[in-house]
């Protein structure tokens, strides 16, 4: 069967292999939003009260591939509009690698049902408004078949195999939309199985973010002692014969460790091993800013700035995008992912990502009862400005740091024009691109401010 070329190319960085071939909790609780853009099981958006004064002002969607922004963008420093300025790297990346032996790079097996390679009708393209002034790149609706099919096979999963949710959850489930989300983030993905790697891994993080962090049932007490015996279900226990049967079977106690073991079962029977260990390191920072935000919780404490963006690094989406190889079927190695110029780009990525969550899930989390920390929350706090004034500084934080992000990984992509590189930095961008894009689309749990 012939392998279907690749999607359109999303955002400046994401043409590098473009060749064919967790809602709110009160004061005490604590959220993690690190890798599901907030809590899978939440209730939907809570919107505010229709614009009583001035109307938003149309924002005019970009073609494909080119960025969209408003004031916000033209108020970034210096950098990034070097960021912005068309580069040698820049063209690289879009250009993708080629030549010979680069073929392989795309040509990777395809092994979907018959059913599932029917070309699709057209779908009109989902609804929701992007942030104003938010720098971010349209991207392509996501293949529907394949939408359906993850949406279908990841909910037999969560509901047969692993009991993620009692029955009166699962419209909030539904709701999360997972199979838009992650076919919208890897769009490379050869089969719809590689789709599944990471819807799988994607659920059973947000429901333990829910579980034990936020709405359902979560509390900042004694959430180290769960964090830890979740995470030997990715990192397991080597112990004495006497004692391994108490361990194995607290796998199967809660719904999050069910998940967690499931999907890491199936991820490693696609990953290598240096891929698998990379994975549950970046898990390890995720449970690592869950308690630093809990340790916050419990003493009433609103970080700094800089501290709330340095939680952030941690609490964040960086275990999705890094998985991006493992979804697409190939593999970057693992001393090409420890260069620090790597790590920076992933860093920044993930940074970005997790704001734009922030910016997204705003009214949802101030409809909850208590102080919900996010970046606009603690900026009109530390820096005494009005809401709208911080939300807007927390749009051009967010922009500054995609340019970051771009210029980086175009840098990188100079020095270091490897074809796995290079598809692996496209990867990325295109993760970064799908998440903004299920955010701006699910409007079943979000809804913007009246800023504008």
């Amino acid at each position: 069967m012939p392998v279907p070329a690749p999607p359109p190319a999303q955002s400046r960085l994401s043409s590098a292999a473009a060749r064919p071939g967790p809602p709110t909790h009160g004061r005490g609780a604590v959220t993690g939003t690190g890798a599901g853009g907030g809590s899978l099981f939440g209730p939907p958006s809570v919107p505010f009260p229709a614009p009583a004064v001035v109307p938003a002002p149309a924002v005019v969607p970009a073609p494909v591939g080119e960025p969209v922004g408003g004031p916000a963008v033209d108020a970034a420093p210096q950098g990034a509009a070097a960021a912005r300025t068309p580069r040698p790297a820049l063209e690289r990346i879009l250009r993708g690698p080629s030549g010979l032996g680069t073929a392989g790079l795309y040509m990777t097996r395809h092994e979907e049902p018959a059913a599932l390679t029917e070309p699709a009708a057209p779908v009109a393209p989902a609804a929701g408004r992007p942030v104003p002034g938010l720098y971010h790149h349209p991207v392509a609706e996501p293949d529907p078949v394949r939408v359906e099919e993850v949406g279908r096979r990841i909910k037999a999963w969560a509901v047969d195999e692993v009991e993620l949710f009692p029955p009166d959850w699962e419209d909030q489930f539904d709701g999360f939309s997972l199979g838009r989300y992650m076919v919208a983030c890897h769009p490379d993905a050869p089969t719809v199985e590689h789709l599944m790697i990471a819807t799988r891994l994607m659920a059973a993080e947000n429901a333990l973010d829910d579980v034990y962090c936020e709405d359902h049932g979560g509390s900042p007490v004694g959430l180290g002692g769960r964090l830890l015996l979740a995470h030997t279900a990715l990192d397991p226990l080597h112990t004495t014969t006497e004692y391994q049967p108490d361990w194995a079977a607290s796998l199967r106690s809660d719904a999050p460790r069910r998940a967690y073991r499931s999907a890491m079962q199936y991820f490693t029977q696609e990953a290598s091993p240096s891929q698998a260990d990379r994975y549950r390191h970046d898990m390890a920072r995720l449970h690592l800013g869950y308690l630093a935000e809990a340790a916050w919780a419990e003493t009433d404490h609103v970080p700094e700035v800089w501290e709330y963006l340095a939680m952030r690094q941690f609490n964040n989406f960086r275990p999705c995008p890094t998985i991006t190889d493992t979804v697409g079927g190939y593999e970057l190695p693992a001393d090409v992912h420890a260069l620090p110029a790597m790590q920076r780009v992933i860093a920044l990525a993930g940074n970005a990502t997790t704001i734009v969550n922030d910016l997204y899930s705003y009214t949802k989390e101030l409809a909850g009862p208590g102080r919900h920390l996010n970046l606009p929350v603690v900026i009109a706090e530390r820096e005494d400005c009005s809401v709208r004034d911080a939300y807007l500084k927390a749009v051009e934080v967010h922009n500054d740091l995609m340019h970051a992000f771009e210029a980086e990984a175009a840098d990188l992509a100079a020095t270091c024009p490897a074809p796995n590189v290079l598809r692996f930095l496209r990867g990325v961008a295109v993760w970064v691109d799908g998440n903004h894009d299920w955010h701006r689309t699910n409007t079943y749990r979000y809804s913007l401010p009246d800023f504008w």
